[in-house]
């Protein structure tokens, strides 16, 4: 499993990049919305440097129109760094740009895929990932986890390079359904994955922890494994 955080803010990736182990950060619009008026590039290029050269970044155009995808991803790579992945919604428009932008070798994470077609012709079109958005697939009364494991038997079928990076998350079941089915990668928000871990099973997990202290008391004493030298 790839984890990547679904998240745009400095001090929250800097906090759980210390505590998980994660390969990326997406982005996108409404994300970016979240921190207010900023300087576009610059924020990236600091993103970049919490995160390093070794993990991922995505970040997608606003433009609508393949000529002006295309243009975005070209800014976008120059102002930040060619290794960037851009991240383009599965439209007609999107698929003419994701096609001219990966004969050309850069990195394409098409998005915004609801629907099994779109998904299977970005693949197709040779997007490193594809992020189909389970929680809206699952509300428009679709079967999420089935468009998963269509896209998961098309890559296997046919060798296909391409990643699954499922996104789109209402609760950490999701994430786990998404995975089963076959996602190469997942990306949420960082406060889901810390719910996820530490806020519904918190009784269970704090019940074991005081039983463990409990435990070593009765048969260490009040030291602990650094005093055992």
């Amino acid at each position: 499993m790839e984890l990547m955080f679904d998240n745009a803010n400095i001090e929250t990736i800097k906090e759980f990049a210390q505590i998980y182990p994660y390969v990326g950060v997406t982005s996108n619009p409404t994300i970016i919305k979240k921190e207010g008026k900023i300087d576009f590039f610059e924020h990236f290029r600091k993103i970049r440097e919490i995160i390093g050269k070794e993990r991922s970044l995505h970040i997608q155009v606003v433009s609508t129109t393949a000529e002006e995808i295309i243009k975005e991803a070209e800014l976008i790579t120059e102002k930040i760094d060619k290794d960037v992945y851009v991240k383009i919604p599965v439209t007609e428009e999107g698929l003419k740009a994701i096609k001219n932008l990966k004969a050309r070798g850069f990195k394409i994470t098409a998005t915004a895929i609801y629907t099994k077609m779109q998904g299977l012709v970005a693949i197709a079109a040779g997007a490193d990932y594809i992020a189909p958005y389970f929680n809206r697939i699952q509300s428009r009364g679709s079967d999420a986890s089935a468009t998963v494991e269509c896209f998961k038997q098309n890559i296997d079928s046919f060798g296909k390079k391409t990643k699954i990076l499922a996104a789109s998350f209402h609760h950490g079941g999701q994430v786990i359904k998404a995975l089963q089915a076959g996602a190469h990668a997942v990306t949420l928000q960082p406060e889901l994955l810390r719910e996820t871990i530490c806020v519904t099973p918190r009784n269970y997990i704090e019940d074991a922890v005081d039983t463990f202290a409990k435990d070593w008391q009765e048969s260490q004493g009040s030291k602990n494994i650094l005093d055992c030298e």
